[in-house]
């Protein structure tokens, strides 16, 4: 079962409540999103540790619900 834009964008603005974030669905099939994510959080934090932190925040819906994420995490400052 796919996943929606509206519900991946709502998972990730819960748990990056200031962050811009911008979703691209690459084959227009729901399964396969780029996510772009510039938060302030990620300030502190390398690449992998920023990763890990979007990938909790989708917890079990990687892999199930949703196939493929192209993950761009950016700092904002």
């Amino acid at each position: 079962m796919p996943m929606s834009k509206e519900i991946l964008s709502d998972l990730l603005k819960k748990k990056f409540p200031d962050a811009i974030i911008k979703l691209e669905d690459m084959r227009g099939d729901e399964n396969h999103y780029h996510a772009t994510i510039q938060c302030q959080g990620f300030n502190s934090l390398n690449k992998v540790q920023q990763h890990q932190l979007v990938y909790e925040a989708l917890g079990k819906h990687m892999g199930t619900t949703l196939h493929a994420l192209k993950l761009t995490t950016l700092k904002l400052r």
